[in-house]
């Protein structure tokens, strides 16, 4: 133990828990389903698609075969390619300045995020949060080799305790069931946040939940 934490390591969401790419989610998602020749989401709709693996939020809400909704996935990340990957992107308030932070006590932290790995190690060096990470997990770009919350949280406790962390006490913290049912099969307690996009009773499961960064810190950090 820290000293500075109840937790030895705390993994984090990165879609609506550190980010809020949702400007530039959309904007893809619209091109892609113009591809597809289907409606595109509305900003509404953009709850039913952050946060959850993008393969079955494709099956799921575009009513796509697993062929079919690969094929636009793929379409969909290729999209990233031709922006800046910070483009559309903030950062919540306050989330810089705790990560620092829970880094500066001492504490290991990990990113744990359902988005492929290739878009997460860029979007957290261009916020410049990077070095406050010991390991930054996403899903595997097949979408199959490491696609569910749970392959991504093994990952990131497997490359900490590779680094050298405790991993004996850790904590996720998201914003969404999966991240909630993800930790639960990795016997990983959860923070829940509301800052992200979520419905009503997602953090059901979770042993706190934080509306502000502030709150957030309390739950991690002793005073």
């Amino acid at each position: 133990m820290t000293g500075a934490s109840q937790w030895s390591c705390v993994l984090w969401d990165m879609d609506g828990t550190i980010i809020d790419a949702s400007e530039g989610i959309l904007q893809r998602l619209q091109v892609t389903f113009d591809r597809l020749g289907k409606p595109a989401p509305t900003r509404d709709d953009l709850i039913d698609w952050i946060g959850p693996p993008m393969l079955e939020s494709f099956q799921r809400n575009a009513e796509l075969s697993v062929d079919e909704a690969h094929s636009a996935v793929e379409f969909y990340r290729s999209l990233h390619d031709l922006t800046d990957m910070g483009a559309g992107t903030r950062v919540y308030d306050g989330v810089v300045d705790l990560l620092s932070e829970v880094a500066a006590a001492g504490v290991p932290q990990a990113i744990a995020s359902s988005k492929p790995e290739s878009q997460v190690v860029p979007l957290a060096h261009a916020f410049d949060i990077s070095g406050d990470f010991v390991a930054m997990v996403g899903a595997t770009d097949d979408g199959v080799r490491r696609a569910t919350k749970a392959d991504v949280v093994r990952e990131a406790l497997k490359r900490l305790e590779a680094a050298g962390a405790d991993t004996s006490r850790p904590v996720l913290i998201g914003d969404r069931r999966h991240d909630v049912e993800g930790g639960a099969a990795c016997g990983v307690p959860v923070i829940h946040v509301t800052w992200g996009f979520s419905h009503p009773h997602e953090g059901d499961g979770s042993i706190a939940s934080a509306t502000t960064a502030a709150e957030l810190r309390d739950l991690l950090l002793t005073a």
